[in-house]
């Protein structure tokens, strides 16, 4: 149940019949009525809905906004159920002040619907792909990766509870230049394992983690390709290092509740064809041209400042060739929307891809890149820039053993991904108010102490047929009772914006309101009366509060 949408819909209904008749009646003249909107004004002594109509009509009726709204107002259709005052406010806002009452019909439905509480079908069954953290496989996970795996999974779960079908996917760039860099830096660990002196590569790996690697390899290996062919020796050391960081990769992402539907690997793109099918497709086109024996794709005829090269000189395609391959592939598996969780560094290269896929016929608007920042994580008030165990960054499982998943994947996802955030990670493991997590998680907690100190008593939540529900008028209820209503329109908005810090917002929004609540009502009040809709208003929070979590990937603990 939707109760803010069908108010909504029911006010703009009652605007358009005062717009006719306003029409009908010669005081107002339009051919049509232009396209206005209902929201939720900053100001509460504004109402609780406000609507713009008076705006966007007064070109067309060359009236004043101000005369326009008073024109509509006085046509409105009476009465109207739950609005309590109608007025018009500004230059020209029409402003709805509802009926204190008028979102108690959310709690039976909440407890009908219970899990699906705040799901609705906007997406109408639309195949959806997310692809998100696609890191190298070439290493540990970073800060970036992990904000990327919060980001995406979040989203991911937002568009299937708004009736998309998604599919989470993961890309292994198990190709290219950073895959002979990385075969070439294995090399050199392993040649140094038996005492024989080998350099890094300047752009190679240094990490401490391949030490590990390549001795796990000799456990297994020996010195089977000391002596042997150097190309045979780097495609069995790859081959093993990429098979062991996939798997570390998994494993810390399913600890931090990400699971994939596809693994989809960049070498397949290359074995199949499918690159430089892609190449011979642009060139017939007419958006290939060879320059100092290169390929390039025309990036400036679809408004980009520069031409990008496609195939090197040496004859080996690019990376933006391979990724053009796999946008082209994504669409052939039927997926009517695109979805990628790019790093902010990654921002020129958002052009160039919609370009070569409007260059072979897609429609670029139906990729959307998600640009996220950086993080820095503060330890003690200071930046904490490397890891002790690693001696480079801060890996998302040292992150995980920290402060768990549950603060990880909050704090991640609490600011807009455009946003750089500051991690502190001493306010993640804190136990107190301050930290929002632990706020949130307290609040279900809470109310489920409450549920059972009921059960204790004999006391079971009532059927709401069998209660006033008329009886919760106290302030803090009827203010809990209203954010309760505003789930399903706060879902529905984070899924259509792609912005899942709404959901931490509201979260914290409905643990304060609670609280207020828990302050100024007593649950298990003596007057049976009012006991039975107050246990009905705490069962709807904890739901309400527990499909939120969950939708986050976070637990809703049941004690703290």
């Amino acid at each position: 149940m939707n109760i803010v949408q069908e108010m909504k819909t029911r006010l703009a209904r009652a605007l358009l019949e005062a717009a006719a008749s306003a029409r009908a009646a010669g005081e107002v003249a339009y051919d049509e009525l232009p396209t206005f909107v209902l929201e939720v004004p900053r100001e509460k002594e504004h109402g609780d809905f406000a609507a713009n109509i008076a705006f966007v009509l007064a070109r067309q009726a060359r009236r004043s906004p101000r005369e326009l709204a008073e024109i509509l107002v006085r046509h409105l259709p009476r009465p109207l159920p739950g609005v309590a005052k109608v007025e018009v406010a500004g230059p020209g806002f029409i402003n709805f002040t509802l009926e204190e009452t008028w979102a108690l019909p959310v709690l039976p439905a909440v407890l009908a619907e219970d899990h699906y509480y705040g799901w609705s079908n906007i997406g109408q069954g639309e195949k959806v792909q997310v692809e998100f953290v696609s890191a190298n496989p070439t290493g540990l996970l970073h800060m970036g990766n992990a904000r990327g795996a919060a980001l995406g999974d979040v989203i991911a779960n937002l568009l299937t509870a708004t009736g998309h079908e998604v599919t989470r996917e993961f890309y292994i760039n198990d190709a290219g230049n950073q895959i002979e860099n990385f075969g070439l830096s294995l090399e050199a660990r392993y040649l140094q394992a038996f005492g024989i002196k080998a350099e890094i590569p300047e752009e190679g790996y240094h990490g401490r983690d391949l030490i590990d690697t390549v001795q796990r390899f000799i456990e297994q290996e020996g010195d089977k390709y000391l002596h042997g062919d150097p190309v045979e020796r780097r495609e069995a050391l790859t081959r093993f290092a990429l098979q062991e960081k996939l798997a570390a990769i998994k494993k810390v992402l399913e600890d931090f509740g990400v699971y994939y539907d596809v693994w989809f690997s960049e070498r397949s793109l290359h074995e199949s064809g499918a690159v430089a099918q892609v190449i011979e497709d642009l060139k017939e086109r007419g958006y290939i041209y060879e320059r100092d024996g290169a390929l390039w794709f025309k990036s400036t005829a679809f408004g980009e400042e520069k031409d990008e090269v496609l195939v090197r000189q040496n004859g080996v395609p690019t990376y933006f060739a391979a990724d053009i391959a796999y946008h082209r592939n994504k669409f052939e598996r039927g997926f009517k929307r695109i979805i990628n969780i790019w790093g902010a560094d990654h921002h020129g290269h958002v052009g160039r891809l919609k370009s070569a896929l409007a260059a072979l016929g897609y429609d670029p608007s139906k990729l959307e890149i998600v640009l996220m920042q950086l993080v820095r994580l503060f330890q003690g008030g200071e930046i904490l820039r490397m890891s002790k165990r690693t001696g480079q960054y801060v890996t998302l499982e040292e992150l995980l053993e920290e402060v768990g998943r549950d603060a990880a994947r909050f704090f991640f996802v609490m600011l807009k991904p455009d946003s750089h955030l500051d991690f502190d990670l001493d306010l993640a493991r804190s136990q107190t108010a301050e930290n929002p997590v632990y706020y949130v998680q307290y609040a279900h907690a809470r109310i489920c102490s409450i549920l059972r100190l009921a059960k204790e008593r004999g006391l079971e939540v009532p059927s709401p047929q069998e209660v006033d529900l008329n009886l919760l008028k106290h302030p803090a209820e009827l203010a809990l009772v209203k954010k309760i209503a505003e789930l399903p329109e706060v879902v529905a908005g984070a899924a259509r914006a792609l912005e899942p810090h709404r959901l931490t917002r509201y979260a914290q929004e409905l643990a304060a309101l609670f609280h207020t609540f828990y302050t100024h009502c007593r649950v298990l009040a003596d007057e049976e009366a009012l006991r039975g809709p107050r246990l009905i208003l705490v069962q709807a929070t904890r739901i309400t509060l527990r499909n939120v979590l969950h939708l986050l990937g976070i637990s809703a603990p049941e004690r703290m």
